[in-house]
């Protein structure tokens, strides 16, 4: 039996169990996921040094030239920055705490990339805008003081859509085809993801900035439920909408990184994240040939005058019949009317961005690329706190009918694509058409940051008439991470062959390359 260097409970050590098999048919050490990295760092068959390198050579090969504040049309351009001799480091002491003989953490001597919003101390920090240049973080944001302490690796800091402020980020390009978008606002994460460029990442969300580039990119990703992540030494949007959460290749992957971040703000040691399985969220799916039995599932008509790629619709379709063959109850039903109008959703941002953005006006607004400073100047106007309470007061009325809905209809679990349509062209330079394609790309995720619910966002495959990735969303009541994420598991089994497609078009045969 295998022996492993660190307490996990029984569900951990059977997908280590299964990730070191998997791990062994790979080519190369950054084509492994995060699990299959784990499981060959615990069992003493690779090194984070080794993997650490791989990825840096990976990074030479794959970001089309040194990382870039405009990016170019012919690179992918996912850093902002790297930090190789830091990285190399860290790798060096993660397996130092890997052979002392004591129990390592699961994440020990794994590669990340962390979104330009997330403090490293003294390292820069400029969420992708010149506004920022220069700026060095003071402190550890509280997310990477905990996984620093879990051993994690930081390659480098990704990009986003300038100050997480839109869903397009055009200095990134998508690596299916360089002249669409990856899109926003965490597409450097989603990006170096796709390419094995690192091996699990960390963004923010929004109105759907996690999730709209994991299904641009064909990648996985948890939004949780809002508060559950510290955002201490996060630069903010807005901040009552505000999360940060996992990215990963695969839900398990998601699965693990989140549980460490929630561990950390739970005072959880490292060490015994892992070890009990009844308080770690699931990294298995359930055996049997029905593990969605006794779910109730919910199609909803909040797609309906939208119009829906027919990629996206045909994804939505297959995974409702693979819903429906692992056991569940799939209902249609009509959502709850919404009570905010365009004006309300704007009143939820400027003030609360304008919070931040302020230090930086009038001095510095023209360093801001042209969308994003739209933005800024609307939200340095004058708003009504009047206007502001009675919208938050309509903001919570909404969530109860969500909530009471969810409850009356029995519904665990509500379906729906996570983006309606697949990557679009690639904008130049953040003008008017990046402010459009953002609004228009979070249509449907940004309602899940107005209720604070839960979602994991997940890829389905390549569609077939365009040969993009297309995803959908999954979404439950507020802290319902944990049936979640198991139901998402159980489904993406039954989706292997759509990752193995996302994987072909990117990933070269040849080890090394």
């Amino acid at each position: 039996m295998q022996e492993w260097k660190g307490r996990f409970s029984e569900s951990c050590r059977a997908a280590l169990a299964t990730a070191l098999v998997q791990a062994r048919t790979q080519t190369a050490p950054w084509q492994w996921s995060l699990m299959e990295t784990a499981a060959m760092l615990h069992a003493g068959q690779a090194s984070s040094a080794e993997l650490t390198a791989a990825c840096l050579a990976r990074v030479q090969a794959a970001n089309g030239g040194p990382p870039s504040f405009d990016g170019a049309p012919q690179s992918v351009n996912a850093w902002a920055r790297l930090y190789p001799e830091l990285a190399m480091a860290s790798a060096q002491a993660a397996d130092r705490m890997l052979s002392s003989g004591d129990p390592s953490p699961l994440l020990c001597g794994i590669p990340l990339g962390i979104k330009d919003v997330i403090a490293i101390a003294g390292l820069p920090l400029t969420a992708s805008s010149r506004v920022l240049e220069g700026n060095t973080a003071t402190e550890d944001s509280a997310i990477w003081a905990g996984l620093r302490a879990h051993g994690m690796v930081p390659l480098g800091h990704t990009h986003l859509h300038e100050f997480a402020n839109g869903a397009t980020s055009d200095q990134v390009g998508n690596p299916f085809d360089l002249r669409l978008s990856a899109g926003g606002s965490s597409a450097g994460s989603a990006a170096a993801l796709a390419t094995g460029m690192v091996t699990a990442a960390l963004g923010t969300d929004t109105g759907g900035s996690l999730r709209v580039p994991a299904a641009l990119c064909g990648v996985a990703t948890i939004k949780p439920t809002y508060g559950r992540v510290p955002l201490a030494g996060v630069i903010p949007m807005a901040p009552s909408r505000d999360t940060a959460g996992p990215m990963g290749r695969t839900v398990e992957d998601c699965s693990v990184l989140l549980h460490a971040m929630l561990s950390d703000a739970d005072g959880v040691p490292p060490a015994e994240a892992f070890a009990n399985g009844a308080h770690h969220l699931p990294v298995v799916p359930r055996a049997g040939a029905r593990p969605l039995q006794g779910t109730r599932i919910a199609m909803t008509d909040r797609t309906h005058g939208l119009a829906l790629d027919a990629d996206v619709a045909q994804a939505v379709l297959r995974v409702r019949e693979l819903a429906m063959a692992l056991g569940a109850e799939v209902v249609d039903l009509p959502a709850p009317r919404s009570l905010l109008s365009a004006d309300d959703l704007a009143l939820l941002l400027y003030p609360e961005a304008w919070a931040y953005h302020r230090q930086h006006v009038p001095e510095r607004l023209h360093l801001y690329r042209p969308a994003v400073r739209d933005t800024v100047e609307k939200a340095s106007r004058t708003y009504a706190l009047t206007d502001y309470i009675a919208t938050r007061e309509r903001r919570d009325l909404e969530t109860l009918a969500w909530d009471r809905w969810m409850a009356e209809q029995r519904v665990d679990v509500v379906l729906e694509p996570t983006v309606h349509y697949v990557a679009r062209p690639r904008g130049r330079g953040y003008g008017a058409a990046s402010g459009t394609g953002s609004l228009n790309a979070v249509s449907l995720p940004r309602q899940w940051n107005i209720l604070g619910y839960p979602v994991v966002a997940m890829p389905v495959g390549l569609g077939a008439n365009t040969g993009l990735p297309v995803g959908v969303s999954l979404v439950a009541r507020r802290l319902g991470e944990h049936a979640l994420v198991q139901a998402a598991l159980d489904l993406q089994t039954a989706l292997v062959d759509g990752a193995q497609a996302l994987q072909r078009r990117l990933w070269p045969p040849t080890p090394g390359a």
